[in-house]
């Protein structure tokens, strides 16, 4: 089975989450979504995938440029993650990740890994189905501090689809 961390990030903020997430389940496949293609992605068995989000709820750059339509992802796990800013951007957190999302079932992904909006502070979010986000929502710009425990709990929740 094989398993990628796919991230976008402009900052490093999320290439730093996604380092972490990798290292925390063993995987070795960290790749920036700029310097691969829908064929390099289609090859994995298992993907996580993450995105920072952009202006008024946008995705981050590469993954924005990127074409979904070229993704056969069909029966497929997925997990997703993003970063946002709660505070400054309250009325869009996280929601690149909600479109990462979407595109990524549209290309036939089963996702897993919603995570509970309760302990979040934020208006609105493109990422929020229902009472849960659709993966894990970071915000390191005003809560770094909870960044590696969120990732932990997320971590053991989504183990028994990535081991």
């Amino acid at each position: 089975m094989s398993v990628a961390v796919i991230f976008g990030s402009s900052m490093g903020n999320t290439e730093g989450a996604a380092n972490m997430i990798a290292e925390k389940l063993g995987i070795s496949d960290v790749l920036n979504i700029a310097d691969i293609d829908a064929d390099k992605i289609n090859s994995y068995d298992k993907l996580i995938c993450g995105t920072s989000t952009w202006g008024s709820g946008d995705l981050q750059d590469d993954w924005d440029g990127f074409d979904f339509s070229k993704l056969n992802l069909s029966g497929k796990t997925v997990a997703v993650f993003g970063m946002g800013d709660s505070e400054s951007y309250s009325d869009t957190y996280c929601s690149g990740m909600g479109k990462l999302a979407q595109g990524l079932k549209s290309a036939g992904a089963n996702l897993v890994g919603a995570v509970s909006t309760g302990g979040y502070t934020f208006e609105a979010s493109d990422a929020v189905e229902g009472d849960k986000f659709v993966g894990l929502a970071l915000d390191n710009d005003n809560h770094e501090d909870l960044t590696e425990n969120r990732i932990n709990t997320w971590i053991e929740q989504i183990k028994p689809s990535f081991s």
